[in-house]
């Protein structure tokens, strides 16, 4: 039993990984996060229903989800593969994902430079350099 609590654990935490990247994709693209709302009603009109407590298991990996229904309906909203939301083959995150990945780090980046800034005044050319060195090797991590 122990093999398929941690087969379904990995499955759910796969699936919230994968989720909160699309997510951050959709922000990147659009200027603000999909909220819950929005993605149920998309999916409605695909005849998928999808419960705000089911979408909250699914986001916070807390349960494995195996709805082909919902895994379809929501492939098509962030427009990848199923495969690559159920994990069930070595789909790696499609080019579009992946582009806009590094400008959501890129904005985050410039996020934390602008703070820091603002937050400690007046900063050395040094110290900007060294924050910017910092944020830049965290992004490719």
């Amino acid at each position: 039993m122990k093999h398929t609590d941690d087969a379904s654990r990995t499955a759910a935490a796969l699936l919230e990984k994968r989720l909160r990247l699309l997510l951050d994709v959709k922000t990147a693209e659009t200027g603000a996060e999909p909220s819950y709302s929005e993605i149920a009603a998309f999916l409605k009109e695909r005849g998928t229903n999808l419960s705000r407590s089911r979408w909250t298991y699914m986001i916070n990996g807390h349960r494995k989800v195996d709805d082909p229904g919902v895994f379809e309906g929501l492939a098509e909203f962030f427009d990848v593969e199923v495969a690559f939301l159920t994990g069930e083959s070595d789909v790696s995150a499609p080019e579009k994902v992946n582009a806009q990945l590094d400008l959501v780090r890129a904005m985050r980046a410039a996020k934390v430079k602008s703070y820091a800034t603002r937050t400690l005044g007046d900063l050395s050319p040094e110290t900007l350099e060294a924050i910017t060195k910092f944020l830049d090797q965290e992004m490719t991590q």
